[in-house]
């Protein structure tokens, strides 16, 4: 080299890349205080625009970037909230779980999730590491509570938080969601295309969503008129292995039903399935209608129709009662509620 570099400017270069500059560091070449730099880095108070472009071109030069734990620190929010629910698996929550992550994202929050499976100990683990990271929040969506766990969720005072339950609790925020009218809409849609002779799969009906999806069938077969066969009244868990035996169950009657109503989505693709098996065909020989309106159930063979529950408008409604605890430390307990709709596709044949 013609002109080699000194030691000294070496060792400046090598120290530049290593370490990190700090609010000292961007103050210092701009040649104002640490106070204006944090006013235009947080735009907590007007900045001269000849000053502030002096500490933006020093934040460049320098590649600052501030300590996400030393700003939370200082303005006492983390900018990020934590969502425990008893699974993510099931389509319906995966699908609320996306709503509520990307209405997060679209306020500035980070999302934190976790998955209890409605144990106790994991539940308090949980919550535990949740406020070891300051989350401002804790937003907590679960079908329904064991007493142990529903105890320690509402005994946990430290962190603002939604405890949302599809359960009548009152320790708890409710989701209304209007179970029994939706299990009326879904039945009379099948009597209204000429089916008398109509089976259920439903959940566990010692629940309260399965137990009012229910009770909405009854009462539209009975306004009917309609007799309802028990050895056509099944209880499953919500899961398509459910909906594939319960089926298994009906198939091997003397006498089939024209429709099933299965009381979510999941459980109608075990159904279809274990129609298929035997060599019938849906609707053909059995219609199906299901519940829940998963994005899955569009591309069901054939196309499933259903009862529409708005799982982004759920997720976003939870997430904005939190924002509003957070900020205003509202302890009320209150209620979202949200209206089933009937969604028609292929899967129901009009039968005279």
């Amino acid at each position: 080299l013609t002109n080699p570099p000194s030691l000294f400017i070496i060792a400046q270069i090598f120290f530049t890349e290593q370490i990190m500059a700090t609010i000292k560091d961007v103050a210092k070449m701009a040649g104002v205080s640490t106070t204006t730099v944090s006013h235009v880095i947080n735009k907590t108070r007007f900045v001269a625009e000849e000053t502030e472009k002096l500490v933006l071109q020093a934040i460049q030069d320098l590649k600052y970037s501030p300590s996400a734990v030393a700003r939370s620190l200082k303005v006492n929010t983390t900018k990020s909230i934590g969502m425990i629910v008893t699974t993510s698996e099931a389509p319906y929550f995966a699908e609320i779980i996306h709503a509520v992550e990307e209405h997060c994202y679209r306020q500035g929050y980070s999302l934190f999730l976790c998955n209890t499976q409605n144990n106790a100990e994991k539940i308090r683990n949980h919550l535990d590491m949740l406020a070891q990271k300051r989350v401002d929040g804790i937003l907590v969506m679960c079908s329904e509570y064991l007493p142990d766990s529903l105890n320690i969720l509402t005994n946990f005072e430290t962190i603002p938080m939604v405890v949302m339950d599809w359960g009548p609790n009152v320790d708890t925020d409710i989701i209304q969601d209007n179970s029994f009218n939706g299990g009326y809409l879904a039945t009379q849609h099948l009597i209204e295309n000429g089916h008398k002779h109509i089976g259920i799969i439903a959940g566990e009906l010692s629940k309260t969503t399965a137990k009012t999806r229910y009770e909405g069938f009854v009462h539209a077969m009975q306004e009917a008129g309609l007799t309802i066969n028990p050895n056509w009244v099944m209880e499953g868990f919500f899961e398509p292995e459910d909906g594939y035996e319960c089926m298994n169950k009906i198939l091997r009657q003397d006498t089939l039903p024209t429709a099933v109503f299965c009381c979510n989505d999941v459980m109608a693709l075990g159904a279809i399935s274990a129609i298929g098996e035997k060599g019938l065909r849906v609707p053909d020989d059995i219609s199906i209608i299901g519940y829940d309106n998963i994005h899955a159930s569009r591309f069901y063979s054939p196309p499933l129709t259903t009862i529409h529950q708005s799982k982004s408008r759920l997720g976003v409604q939870a997430v904005n009662l939190l924002f509003e605890r957070i900020n205003h430390k509202s302890e009320q307990r209150e209620t979202i509620e949200i209206h089933p709709e009937l969604v028609v596709r292929k899967s129901v044949k009009k039968i005279s």
